[in-house]
């Protein structure tokens, strides 16, 4: 794949600076209904997941006696905030672009978007549709025709605008190793995970027996970034069972604030320095906040901590040096945050730092800035350096993912 190196170091990203172009590191497909039936065996079409239309002209996908509506929220692009709605929404009331990477292309011109890196819809957020099939080694023979797709479709449908993302067996970190190697081989640079496995039922990156390490370990040498989405848990945080949903959305970033903590001192980058991971759809305002707190914690309570003391039923921290670890390098070598629209990170860049943080636009969901993208970030940081400027809409994701974005495109008057 032309767009993405195979060398671990960073793309020569001088060439062009312009600043009237972003890189989104979070967008999203709907998987067009040909995906898994083009390319699984024949005799396998009807167990793989497949569209049907219901009586009513409703859209589903089905897989494994399950049925799997699309979420008119998933699908907002185009429509007011008035006409937004969690109803299923027939593909054919759709914007193209949702499904069609052609089509895709086009709305990403208009908004400025100059390339993406796209999560999955029916899969979820880090494959967890293929981990709770009945049937996992056809759920394998699906999760790599969908990484293929995604390779070999999706992101070659235009060359240097597609950052290709790719998904994990996550039930067996052997497989997912080797598909990991295999995906880099055909260009990958990241894979998606989840921004906590337990409530999957799978192990948490804390687990003793290091359930996790052959997928790490994979990505440490292969140079894949993990990415981590936003309910990538598939849960939702409520703040109370009868809290509204408003309320409970606000809240959201508690679940990436907690991924972040996790990770900084789960030991796991200590073991596998290279590694690197982006999370998506967090927003970053927080993180201050959050750094902060972790240091202070770790001051005045590493001592008794390190002597194996357990409070209630919290576990203890064997897997770091609770002596040499630094909150802030660690943090700073290792983790990317990721904002849609965010003031307050911006504002908050000396201490997030100018070379983690990165641009998105949950194209085509409704969070997105769809079509206004680019004057949106540029107004959010037209006070800052170009060479900031350009980093944080640009140049960390050129970076991060080793990506060689194509060319911007000319426009015509009419798009300009």
């Amino acid at each position: 794949m032309s767009s993405v190196s195979t060398d671990l170091t960073a793309p020569d990203v001088t060439a062009d600076r312009s600043l009237d172009w972003l890189i989104s590191v979070d967008d999203h497909i709907l998987e067009p209904p040909h995906l898994w039936v083009d390319r699984v065996p024949k005799a396998d079409r009807d167990r793989a997941p497949h569209m049907v239309t219901d009586d009513n002209g409703l859209d589903c996908w089905v897989y494994d006696g399950k049925r799997f509506p699309s979420s008119g929220l998933s699908a907002v692009v185009g429509k007011s905030k008035e006409e937004f709605s969690p109803e299923p929404l027939p593909y054919s009331e759709m914007r193209p672009g949702c499904y069609d990477p052609k089509a895709r292309i086009e709305d990403m011109n208009q908004a400025g978007i100059l390339a993406s890196l796209c999560f999955p819809t029916v899969t979820r957020f880090c494959g967890q549709l293929f981990m709770e099939a009945s049937d996992r080694e056809f759920g394998l023979v699906c999760l790599k025709a969908y990484n293929d797709w995604m390779i070999e479709e999706w992101c070659a449908a235009a060359p240097g605008r597609y950052i290709p993302l790719v998904l994990i067996p996550l039930w067996d970190p052997a497989l997912a190793a080797k598909e990991l190697e295999r995906c880099a081989a055909k260009g990958a640079t990241t894979f998606a995970f989840s921004e906590n496995p337990a409530p999957l039922g799978l192990p948490t990156i804390h687990d003793k027996d290091r359930y996790w390490d052959p997928v790490m370990a994979a990505a440490n040498d292969l140079g894949m970034v993990v990415s981590m989405h936003v309910g990538s848990s598939s849960t939702v945080p409520q703040i109370a069972p009868d809290a509204p949903f408003l309320a409970n959305l606000a809240w959201g970033a508690t679940r990436t604030s907690g991924a972040m903590l996790s990770w900084l001192f789960s030991g796991m980058f200590q073991r596998h320095p290279n590694l690197k991971i982006a999370l998506s759809e967090g927003e970053i305002g927080w993180m201050p906040y959050f750094l902060e707190r972790a240091e202070q914690v770790l001051d005045t309570q590493r001592h008794w901590v390190k002597r194996g003391v357990k409070f209630n039923d919290h576990a203890g921290s064997d897997a770091v040096d609770l002596d040499t670890l630094d909150i802030r390098a660690t943090f700073r070598e290792h983790v990317h945050g990721c904002f849609i629209d965010d003031v307050h990170g911006i504002a908050s860049i000396d201490v997030i730092g100018e070379d983690n943080i990165m641009c998105e636009t949950d194209y085509p969901h409704s969070d997105s800035t769809w079509p206004n993208c680019i004057d949106l970030v540029k107004r959010r940081v037209a006070h800052l350096s170009p060479d900031q400027q350009y980093k944080i809409q640009r140049g960390n994701a050129e970076r991060l993912y080793r990506f060689t974005p194509a060319e911007p495109p000319v426009l015509t008057a009419a798009k300009a």
